[in-house]
């Protein structure tokens, strides 16, 4: 019985569904996060230089290479395991490893990632952390510790997963350039679990800063936006009052329009990729499955109050600034409307205009020919006076008496003659 065929990319996009999995961290340890963005473009960044630095390091420790194109990337670095994920934007690195050290949160601990090697990355620093892994102890000490390792005022703990564990962290970056968070887990939490809750609180700190990048956008583009809105305004009231000529407003509305409509475009993916690094944030916090641990805030309370109020005003500038170009653009259109009417009326009154000057210029046209008939038939008379002289002479006609008979029947004539011309040409 033959096999059925397999689509192509059926294996692929199976296995893409297990290509990241959690780490698994035994207790005690630490993790070392760094999380790396090119400052423009990162979307469209040569992909391969991310490669390139992640080889630089594993060749520092003798470690295999990812495949070519890899996405991610598992290599056991001496006593430390490495995880490299390549996204969107950004290129995280991983690096944990048991025990800790006697200071808490010894900047040490990071330099196993070599200093001319993070000079060299392909980017510039999103965010790097430190996380400290402990066997949870009583509460009394556990709340000692947390208080003297972060800023009260910021301090945002929970217990998680079922109680299994408690994390903590207030968010800030410390003198040694990282920030802070603890884990405390029970003795029964294995350490696929422990693994986990790492991986979350990382992809909370690091969509938390790409989600504040928008956040910078929106506070960059907001003077703009208010000038830009002054000014629109002004030219409505203009309009209104009809105080300025419409030409000049409809091109400085055209004008106003276009920069808005280069404004949006620009900052469509920023303020796009924030909505949806806001969304990542938010489901992370929601898998810790939190409960508040002695009545300190839950870091899902912590982002209310600190983090939704910058990414509503992310989505107040979006509005904002589709709204304004919406406006421009109806602005515009009326604009170009009066403007259209305005000429309309204008060509109007050139047509009255030109009418006026057909009748005159008919009317000098009849008087012309009515003194061209004279002239002609002066001429006219005069060559057939020369010509019937001779008659005159036989008919005993003095000259003056012939002209006199011939004048009226030769502009007769001519009038006749020049009103049939007309008659032909017309």
């Amino acid at each position: 019985m033959a096999a059925i065929e397999d689509h192509p990319l059926r294996y692929q996009l199976t296995n893409e569904l297990h290509a990241r999995p959690f780490p698994t961290i035994q207790l005690p340890a630490t993790v070392a996060y760094l999380a790396v963005k090119q400052p423009k473009e990162a979307v469209h960044r040569d992909r391969s230089a991310d490669l390139q630095h992640l080889i630089d390091l594993l060749d520092r420790h003798g470690a295999p290479h990812p495949q070519p194109g890899a996405t991610h990337h598992t290599a056991q670095l001496g006593r430390h395991t490495l995880k490299w994920e390549q996204h969107t934007e950004f290129v995280s690195y991983t690096l944990h490893g048991e025990g800790i050290s006697d200071r808490a949160y010894d900047p040490r601990d990071f330099d196993f990632f070599p200093a001319d090697w993070l000079a060299e990355a392909p980017g510039q620093r999103v965010t790097s952390a430190l996380i400290r892994i402990l066997p949870r102890p009583a509460a009394d000490r556990l709340k000692a510790e947390v208080q003297d390792w972060f800023v009260p005022e910021s301090l945002a703990m929970a217990s998680v997963l079922d109680d299994n564990a408690v994390v903590a962290g207030d968010f800030r970056i410390d003198p040694a350039g990282h920030v802070r968070f603890a884990l405390f887990a029970n003795a029964q939490t294995g350490p696929q679990r422990v693994g986990r809750v790492v991986q979350r609180l990382c992809e909370i700190e690091t969509y938390r800063a790409m989600s504040m990048l928008g956040f910078a956008r929106a506070r960059e583009l907001s003077p703009t936006i208010g000038a830009m809105d002054a000014s629109l305004s002004q030219m409505m009231g203009e309009m209104t009052r009809g105080s300025a000529p419409s030409d000049q407003t409809l091109g400085q509305l055209l004008a106003i329009s276009a920069e808005l409509e280069a404004l949006a475009a620009q900052s469509a993916f920023r303020f796009g990729a924030t909505g949806a690094y806001e969304a990542l944030v938010s489901q992370r916090i929601s898998l810790l499955r939190e409960d508040r641990f002695e009545g300190f805030q839950t870091m899902a309370e912590f982002m209310l109050r600190r983090f939704e109020p910058a990414m509503r005003t992310v989505q107040s500038t979006e509005k904002r600034l589709a709204v304004l170009a919406d406006r421009a653009r109806r602005a515009g259109e009326l604009l170009r409307t009066r403007v259209d009417v305005e000429r309309s009326a204008q060509n109007q009154a050139l047509l009255e205009s030109m009418d006026r000057r057909a009748d005159l210029q008919l009317r000098l046209q009849h008087t012309v020919e009515g003194l061209s008939v004279v002239a002609i038939s002066y001429y006219a008379v005069s060559l057939v006076a020369y010509a019937l002289y001779p008659l005159g002479d036989a008919l005993d006609l003095s000259k003056s008496m012939l002209t006199a008979i011939l004048t009226p029947v030769v502009i007769a004539g001519v009038f006749f003659m020049v009103r049939r011309i007309r008659k032909k040409l017309h």
